[in-house]
C-alpha cells in the first residue's frame, strides 16, 4: 500500500448541507457527537496502511485544517502525513476548483512527483468502513486502468445515483447519470457477476457508483491533461474513458451512506443509536475511527432519563429526559428539558463555572440548553445558546424555511439551529 497516494475530495461549498457548512468546510462538519466527516476516509486509509493523504478543499477550510493538524500527527517511524490543499489562483489556473477532476488537475504538478502506482480518490462526505487493500487488490488483479467502487441497489433508489452496466468480466461498458423510466430499466444487469447470490441479484439489479475510484497513475495523468475542459470524474472523465480503457467495478456490500444532505446527515446520526445493532458501529477494535484527542472529563448525568441515545464526553445533564438523540462534546442540558429525535453538537469550549451556572442566574444566556426547554426533531449546531422554556418543535409543520436572522433554518422539516446562535427565553419555533 506504500505505492498508493490517497486524495480526499473535500467537496464544494456544501450547499446541500447548509447551514452546517456556513462557517466550516463540509468535511469538518461534526459527526456522531465527537468525530468529523473527514475522520471517516482518513481512518479508512490509516487502517488500510495508506499513510500519504491529501485533502482538497476550497471553502471555509480553517477549522478543517486545524482539526487535521491536531489529530493526524504520525510518529517519526513513518513518513506519512495528512495535508490540506486549498484551492489557489495561479497564472496557469486563475479559477477556483470547477469540479472533482479539476481539483485534482490543479494539483497534478504535486501528485506527479510521487513515486507511486495508483491514486485513490475518495469523497469527504460518506459514512462507511472499507479496507482499501481489497479495493486496490481488485484493481491490480484485473489489470485495470480505473476501478470504481460500486453498490448493488434496488429500483427504488437507483434513479438517485449514477448507474453503470458491466460485461461478464466485470468491465464497465456503459454509464447513465440518474436515469428514470425506460432509461432506468435499460441499466439493469445481472449483479451475480460481482458476487451476489441469485436472490440478492434479483432484488438489487442496478449498480451504483459510490464516487470512490482508483486510477493507475499514468492513466489519470493522461486523462486530466488530454481533457482540460472536463471537470468532473463521475460525469465526464470516467464515462469518456470507458471505450479506450479497462474500467472495472469493485463490489462493496457493507453499509455506505452519502450524508451530503441535511436529511441524510440527520438520519445517519440518529441511526447510530439503533438497537440491537446500528448500521454503522464506532466500536470496531480492528478498524477504529480516529479523531482529535480532547482530554475532556467524563460526562456528568444527574438524575436523568436517557434512552436510545449517544452521550459524548464532557457533557453535563441535569434532571432532563433524552430520547433517541445524539449529544456532542461539552453539551450542557438544564433541568426539566426534553430532547427527542435530535442531534445536539455540543460546544467548542466551557464557560466559567459551567457546573453551577444556569440561565436563571446569569444575565445572558449561557452556552447550552436552558431549563424547561423542549427540542424535538432538530439539529443544534455548536456553541448555540438556547434559553429557558424554549420549544424547538416545528410547531407549524413547515418543510422549508430560511430564518437565518432568527438563528435557524428548517430543511426537510428538520429545524437546524445555527452555530453560535442565541435563542431567547420562551421562543417557540
Amino acid at each position: 500500500m506504500k505505492r498508493v497516494l490517497g486524495i480526499i475530495l473535500g467537496g464544494g461549498a456544501g450547499t446541500r448541507l447548509y447551514p452546517l457548512t456556513k462557517l466550516r468546510a463540509k468535511p469538518a462538519v461534526p459527526l456522531a457527537g465527537k468525530y468529523r466527516l473527514i475522520d471517516i476516509p482518513i481512518s479508512n486509509c490509516v487502517n488500510s496502511e495508506i499513510y500519504n493523504i491529501y485533502v482538497l478543499t476550497q471553502f471555509n477550510s480553517a477549522s478543517l485544517n486545524r482539526h487535521i493538524t491536531r489529530t493526524y500527527n504520525f510518529s517519526g517511524l513513518t513518513e506519512g502525513f495528512v495535508e490540506v490543499l486549498a484551492a489557489q489562483q495561479t497564472k496557469e489556473n486563475p479559477s477556483w476548483f470547477q469540479g472533482t477532476a479539476d481539483a485534482v488537475r490543479q494539483y497534478l504538478w504535486l501528485f506527479e512527483d510521487w513515486d507511486i502506482d495508483e491514486y485513490l480518490i475518495l469523497s469527504g462526505d460518506h459514512l462507511y468502513r472499507m479496507n482499501y487493500r481489497d479495493f486496490v487488490g481488485r484493481h491490480r488483479e484485473t489489470g485495470a486502468d480505473i476501478t470504481l467502487s460500486v453498490l448493488p441497489i434496488d429500483e427504488k433508489r437507483a434513479s438517485d445515483f449514477g448507474l453503470m452496466k458491466i460485461d461478464d468480466t466485470g468491465r464497465v461498458i456503459d454509464f447513465s447519470e440518474k436515469p428514470k423510466g425506460d432509461a432506468l430499466k435499460q441499466m439493469a444487469v445481472d449483479t451475480t457477476t460481482l458476487g451476489l447470490m441469485p436472490a440478492e441479484a434479483t432484488e438489487r439489479p442496478y449498480i451504483a457508483s459510490m464516487g470512490i475510484y482508483i486510477f493507475s497513475k499514468e492513466v489519470m495523468n493522461k486523462l486530466l491533461k488530454d481533457n482540460p475542459d472536463q471537470t468532473d470524474f463521475g460525469k465526464e472523465i470516467i464515462p469518456g474513458a470507458a471505450k479506450d480503457y479497462n474500467i472495472q467495478a469493485y463490489l462493496f456490500k457493507d453499509y455506505w451512506e452519502d450524508i451530503g444532505t441535511i436529511q441524510a446527515f440527520y438520519e445517519a446520526n440518529l441511526a447510530l443509536t439503533r438497537q440491537p445493532q446500528p448500521p454503522f458501529s464506532f466500536y470496531d477494535e480492528n478498524a477504529p475511527i480516529y479523531t482529535r484527542s480532547r482530554f475532556l472529563p467524563p460526562s456528568k448525568i444527574l438524575d436523568c432519563q436517557v434512552t436510545e441515545s449517544i452521550i459524548a464526553e464532557g457533557c453535563i445533564l441535569k434532571k432532563c429526559r433524552v430520547q433517541h438523540s445524539v449529544l456532542g462534546v461539552r453539551s450542557r442540558v438544564e433541568a426539566s428539558c426534553l430532547i427527542e429525535d435530535s442531534l445536539v453538537m455540543g460546544a467548542d469550549y466551557y464557560e466559567p463555572f459551567v457546573e453551577s451556572q444556569s440561565s436563571s442566574d446569569k444575565d445572558g444566556i449561557p452556552v447550552g440548553i436552558g431549563a424547561d426547554t423542549t427540542i424535538r426533531r432538530a439539529i443544534i449546531d455548536k456553541n448555540a445558546r438556547i434559553g429557558r422554556q424554549v420549544q424547538i418543535i416545528n410547531k407549524d409543520w413547515v418543510d422549508e424555511a430560511d430564518r437565518e436572522q432568527d438563528g435557524f433554518y428548517i430543511k426537510n422539516g428538520i429545524v437546524v439551529v445555527l452555530k453560535n446562535a442565541v435563542i431567547p427565553d420562551g421562543k417557540i419555533i
